[in-house]
């Protein structure tokens, strides 16, 4: 448990830093979106950069280490959907705000500082191959499913050129492609954009945290509660515990590859989550709870699934 405590710890202690420090005034609000900003657009696409330029693809992006992880993912969105329209008896726009709730992991602000922690930098090779396509296959996803939803809509090919354009566009991936092609092509990587991106790649984990922790402050507990409480238990344990059946019983991968999955899928629901509400003012104070709600009690249900994961 000391173990447990050691990693999960300091990794909340700087969420908690942050957010006290907009809280009370130490940091100025207005710099919060800057951060983010900075952590997605400059420093997470040189930190899977390099990881994408280094990687065996061989080794890495294996069906069974990407499908355990994905479908746990899309069981949880339509689990999550059932139980908005069954459980809460929600509109069928407002119902797939859940599911995305339910299923969009928040893998870069809180999954690679704990994993790196957890188990090392070695182990982030295997989480980068479920973060590359994660937002391009979720987000994509959740889209096309909005818009088959909602009947105020856009047609569907409007959708997909839109969801294609934000993909383009998106940093994450251009750091994916870019040591996807370096890695392809045999090209040797110059010391000045070798230091440049280790500088940028380094700056991730303090500033995504504090960020995160910045971010909070804009969500409060109000209506919906009770819906996006079930939404949370859907994200914290049944994903990671689908990843986890197929993973060691049902596929028996190495122990290794399957903590790093498993542990990636127990973490909390994306911002993103929020963003992708307020984008088609759908259900945007259940999607602000399930954010709250997740990142907190991640706090014990990482710690479980992390101590979890060290036994024999």
């Amino acid at each position: 448990m000391l173990f447990v405590f050691g990693v999960i710890a300091p990794v909340f202690i700087l969420v908690a830093l942050g957010y006290s420090a907009v809280r009370f005034g130490l940091y100025p609000k207005a710099g919060v979106g800057g951060l983010i900003a900075f952590v997605n657009n400059f420093a997470t696409p040189c930190l899977l950069f390099r990881a994408m330029y280094e990687v065996d693809f061989t080794e890495t992006f294996r069906a069974s280490t990407l499908l355990p992880f994905y479908i746990g993912a899309f069981a949880c969105g339509a689990l999550g959907i059932v139980a908005a329209r069954t459980l809460f008896h929600r509109r069928p726009g407002e119902s797939i705000v859940s599911g995305f709730s339910a299923y969009f992991s928040n893998t870069v602000l809180v999954g690679i500082p704990i994993i790196e922690r957890a188990y090392g930098g070695a182990a982030l090779t295997t989480a980068f191959a479920i973060i590359s396509i994660h937002a391009a296959v979720l987000f994509t996803t959740g889209m096309i499913a909005m818009e088959l939803a909602r009947r105020d809509g856009a047609p569907l090919g409007a959708t997909l050129l839109r969801a294609v354009r934000s993909l383009v566009s998106n940093p994450i991936l251009w750091g994916v492609f870019l040591g996807v092609l370096g890695n392809l092509s045999g090209f040797e990587m110059p010391k000045l954009v070798d230091d440049t991106t280790a500088l940028l790649a380094i700056a991730v984990v303090p500033a995504a945290l504090f960020g995160l922790g910045g971010a909070l402050t804009d969500y409060k507990i109000v209506e919906n509660w009770q819906e996006a409480v079930v939404v949370s238990a859907i994200k914290l344990i049944v994903h990671p515990a689908i990843a986890f059946v197929l993973m060691v019983p049902i596929l028996g991968v190495p122990h290794d590859i399957a903590k790093v999955v498993v542990l990636l899928a127990a973490m909390p629901a994306g911002i993103n989550t929020y963003i992708f509400a307020t984008y088609y003012n759908r259900h945007t104070g259940m999607a602000a709870n399930s954010v709250l709600i997740t990142t907190v009690a991640g706090f014990l249900t990482i710690s479980f699934w992390l101590w979890l994961l060290t036994l024999p």
